[in-house]
């Protein structure tokens, strides 16, 4: 038995040692092509790869490029975006690489960012599911459709972890917790990239928005972030770390300042952590003129904040254009350096190498495969099934859910015949055609025993500003002839016939996304006093809800038989939902950010610090930690979703209760399905350092596991408890764990937990 484990061991160091070689042997012969490749190249052509542009595609500002063909023909151009499609690209990267003097191709990236044509649930909705591998598959086939649509760079995962759901740019994100967040960035690069990402099905991805967008001011995009350093790396930063340490080809640096410096020219944020702390070897690409926008923050003219951000670690502008334009002045006046100019262009054209473009300029541009790769049956399928497990079941009362495949069901509210909302934010290739409604899908999924009668019943908003801000940029909402009245008696009165009534209520699209954002998140008005007329006749009333970021539901939450979170859940929308409204499907969704009862009680988090008066059960509220006019407690709190199924859980039981130095220990829970349906359940475990040097937050998430149960089934589950799950950072930024005692806490959500103990000694 020794001699086989000996030759099993020996059998794994060599394969490392081999595969090892063979990494050390491909970078060689990277870095020999691109010395000679820069050695040929003008001081022009060097600043031209470090150019990023749009000839008016998928734009993010007010900026569109220009004279774009003949920069490409003068190498001033690195890389395109807002173009796709093999034809396209094929035509653009003809002018490169058949008319620059160098013949350097390009590159094309897209912001594909939750699927490509076939669109997966928002980001957030997907972060719902806590399941990796279908997370990394979701990028795995919006890879693969991207390539075939002729691209080879996505800006994606986007991994901000984000607080303040006013902030419209939550629905992209995968939460508030910095371990899942960092476990779902991990997955995401892994998908896009594969094992090589000169495949002819993979794309190099671009971590974003580096960094700490996620918590602006007020919730309010592009604004000021203030934090201090240990928020910083003990919240913000793990999941874009995690996203270099799964080998990430790309890293774009975000809108907003931090530490009073906009990130773009930000070096402690680009030098110091992103390549010396977290040894990163990729390229940095700016967000849309975040370079140019450098001058709104009061940093300087262009030709200042170009240099800056070059000096910062920078490498490629995206559309501002004043690397192009500033840096030859720049150097000869000594304001930069040709080393710092020379390893930006080298960074570019080492991803070029990775891609794979230097041996087939044109790897990605067979449209034979972009007619049989995209928006498959089988891609729809995992978009399906994807939507499914995203969903969040918030409420269930007298069980009134799963639905019966019988009797009339009312249909009612702005979005249950409505394809163009269906997809959510960021969706630049995504098709409104393409979609199933809900009314489509309940038709397909029901049965003929079932009678479905529908009402629009509302406009998704009356708010004339909200829909002028909204319709400006796409027709979200379709403003209907009819007065509001007029609807809601529509509506009650098919209410009346039916046995239950399905309300899809929530946002548009783009309620959610960049330039988004939103000082009140409850229900617009008009679907307010719908829903109240709806509850008013008597009739159970479930809610779909629609949405990309936590809202304030308090008085549907009071009212409302049932609620499910279906976020914006993609090109399979209708006939997820169906599945799960008629039990096809137990939903199994966990919320990833926790839901306020009102807007006042923003930022809350489950991970938050005590004070030093906090507010315990029992205790009177003066001079305590609260609120005069509502409790400190969410509406619905992280890690919170209810099943079809009920599950109960054991008391956590701990392999030993003392450990030293580096040991580890774990901790079992025995999960028993007691209802009368199978179901998932996302088993979670959280830690608290009870004494620390560092005030620790009162739990933090440190495993979860996805299990499924058959009813009346029970199992055990098993977490390993590391030293490293005890480390967090001192006020000299080094990670510790210090003696003491530490609870273990186990359970369905971050709220509803059983603790035990041990020690650290």
């Amino acid at each position: 038995m020794k001699k086989i484990s000996l030759f099993i061991l020996f059998t794994i160091t060599a394969a490392s040692f081999l595969s090892a070689q063979q990494t050390y042997q491909q970078e060689q012969k990277m870095n020999a092509f691109v010395k000679d490749l820069i050695g040929k190249m003008t001081l022009d052509e060097k600043i031209g790869q470090l150019n990023l542009v749009t000839p008016g595609g998928a734009v993010t500002g007010s900026v569109v490029s220009t004279d774009v063909d003949s920069k490409i023909r003068n190498g001033q151009v690195g890389g395109l975006f807002g173009i796709n499609g093999p034809d396209q690209i094929r035509k653009a990267q003809d002018i490169a690489v058949k008319n620059s003097r160098l013949k350097i191709p390009l590159m094309f990236g897209l912001d594909v960012i939750h699927g490509h044509r076939t669109i997966f649930p928002i980001p957030l909705g997907l972060s719902c599911s806590w399941d990796m591998p279908l997370i990394e598959q979701s990028a795995r086939i919006a890879a693969t459709e991207a390539a075939a649509d002729g691209l080879n760079w996505v800006y994606s995962p986007m991994v901000d972890i984000a607080r303040d759901p006013r902030w419209g740019r939550i629905a992209e994100g995968s939460g508030e917790d910095p371990y899942l967040g960092s476990k779902i960035a991990a997955a995401m690069v892994r998908g896009y990239q594969g094992k090589d990402m000169a495949a002819k099905d993979a794309v190099m991805a671009c971590v974003k928005h580096y960094a700490l967008y996620g918590a602006a001011e007020a919730g309010r995009d592009y604004n000021t972030v203030d934090m201090s350093r240990i928020r910083m790396y003990q919240y913000y930063l793990p999941p874009y770390k995690a996203a270099v340490d799964a080998g990430v080809g790309s890293v774009m640096s975000s809108f907003n300042e931090v530490d009073g410096i906009p990130a773009t020219g930000n070096t402690f944020l680009l030098t110091d952590v992103l390549r010396n702390q977290w040894g990163f070897k990729g390229f940095v690409v700016s967000d849309y003129t975040s370079v140019s926008e450098m001058i709104n923050h009061g940093v300087g003219d262009l030709q200042q904040v170009s240099a800056q951000s070059l000096k910062a670690g920078l490498d490629m502008d995206m559309v501002a254009e004043g690397f192009l334009t500033t840096l030859k002045k720049s150097l000869q006046e000594g304001k930069v350096t040709q080393k710092e100019i020379d390893d930006a262009c080298r960074r570019v054209l080492e991803a070029k190498y990775k891609m794979g473009l230097f041996n087939d300029p044109y790897n990605h541009c067979d449209e034979t495969l972009a007619k049989t790769a995209i928006l498959t049956d089988a891609n729809r399928l995992a978009v399906r099934n994807a939507a499914e497990h995203s969903f969040v079941l918030l409420k269930n009362a007298n069980n009134v859910l799963p639905l019966k495949k019988s009797g009339t069901i009312a249909l009612i509210g702005p979005l249950a015949d409505n394809q163009r909302n269906m997809l959510g934010t960021w969706n630049i290739r995504g098709e409104y055609n393409e979609d199933i409604t809900v009314m489509q899908g309940i038709k397909n999924i029901a049965g003929s025993d079932v009678n479905v009668l529908y009402a629009k019943g509302a406009n998704i908003s009356d708010d004339s500003m909200i829909v002028k801000n909204i319709n400006d940029f796409a027709p979200e909402i379709d403003v209907d002839t009819r007065t509001p009245q007029q609807m809601i008696d529509e509506a009650v009165t098919t209410a009346k016939k039916a046995d239950v009534v399905v309300a899809c209520l929530g946002e548009a699209a783009d309620f959610t996304g960049e330039a988004a954002s939103m000082t009140d998140i409850s229900l617009q008005q008009s679907q307010k006093n719908l829903l109240a007329a709806l509850i008013a006749t008597g009739k159970p009333v479930v809610i779909v809800l629609f949405n990309g970021r936590p809202m304030t539901l308090t008085w549907e939450d009071k009212n409302a038989a049932a609620i499910l979170d279906v976020w914006f859940p993609g090109t399979e929308a209708g006939n997820a939902i169906a599945n799960v409204l008629f039990g096809n499907y137990n939903p199994s969704g966990k919320l990833t950010t926790t839901f306020p009862q009102n807007v006042g009680q923003i930022p809350l988090y489950y991970n938050h610090k005590n004070t030093g008066r906090p507010l315990n059960p029992g205790d009177g509220h003066k001079f305590k930690s609260d609120y005069l006019d509502v409790s400190n407690d969410p509406l619905y709190p992280f890690g919170y979703g209810l099943s079809y199924a009920s599950f109960s859980y054991s008391d956590p039981v701990l392999s030993k209760t003392n450990i030293s130095g580096t040991e580890g220990l774990t901790v079992t829970v025995n999960v028993s399905n007691t209802g009368n349906y199978d179901g998932e359940e996302v088993v979670q475990l959280y830690l608290h350092d009870k004494v620390a040097s560092i005030t620790p937050a009162v739990k933090e998430l440190k495993g979860f596991q996805k299990i499924f149960l058959k009813k009346g089934e029970s199992k055990q589950v098993v977490f390993n408890i590391n030293h490293s799950d005890l480390m967090f950072y001192d006020s000299d930024l080094k990670l510790i764990a210090e003696p003491g005692e530490f609870e273990v806490m186990t359970g369905p959500n971050s709220r509803d937990v059983k603790k035990v103990s041990f020690w650290l000694k």
